[in-house]
């Protein structure tokens, strides 16, 4: 763990609630007098504190530095991805944040299943634990769109992953990509892919949407 990440760090005092951060204070018993690194993921600072007493309820925290680290993505990326299956993507989001995601569009194209209702809530949560894991300082955006012709005229820099001879090649210089749900786009939706520059997987068989957004995601990232 790179720091953890609290809220309200940055004052000269803190309270935490020792249940709440259980895996501090009960799991990895942390003691009297020891110093933790924090976060808000607002700011670009790592706050030192200093555990100043531990009852049952509650710990006592006081600020010893702050000190200014930076871990950012360093390419913008922005990944449209027409929804699924909740659970897929809760597993998939930690991957995308260490590659350096900035946002998520997640749009409900035609083959979507609408009953698929994302809980940003709980994707929040993932992002959090995944950032102290990996050590970004900064949290990934999300946004829904009700459908691929609304995504499409918001972002019209955007290009479009889907089965295509034109390679998809690392270089690119785009910031915003398409990916579709599983199903694929319908043809009605590929109808609206007339001035957009399409591309295709060289996997040689029928990726998963999850596995072509982490794919795209890795060829423009790492």
């Amino acid at each position: 763990m790179q720091f953890i990440y609290v809220k309200e760090c940055g004052s000269s005092s803190l309270t935490l609630d020792v249940k709440e951060y259980a895996h501090i204070f009960k799991v990895r018993r942390v003691k009297l007098g020891s110093n933790l690194f924090l976060r808000n993921l607002v700011d670009d600072f790592v706050y030192e504190y200093k555990i100043e007493d531990i009852s049952k309820k509650v710990a006592t925290l006081t600020l010893i530095e702050k000190k200014e680290l930076q871990k950012k993505p360093q390419k913008e990326l922005h990944v449209g991805w027409c929804v699924v299956d909740v659970k897929t993507v809760e597993k998939t989001l930690a991957m995308l944040n260490e590659m350096g995601v900035t946002k998520i569009s997640f749009v409900y194209a035609d083959y979507s299943q609408t009953h698929f209702k994302l809980d940003s809530a709980r994707l929040q949560r993932i992002l959090i634990n995944s950032c102290e894991q990996c050590g970004r300082s900064d949290l990934m955006e999300f946004e829904t769109i009700q459908s691929v012709k609304e995504f499409l005229e918001l972002y019209t820099e955007s290009i479009v992953i889907d089965f295509s001879e034109k390679s998809f090649e690392e270089n690119l210089t785009c910031k915003t990509f398409l990916v579709g749900p599983e199903g694929g786009f319908s043809d009605k939706e590929r109808k609206l892919f007339t001035d957009r520059d399409i591309y295709g997987l060289k996997a040689g068989v029928i990726l998963r949407s999850e596995t072509a957004v982490v794919g795209v995601c890795a060829k423009l990232s790492l």
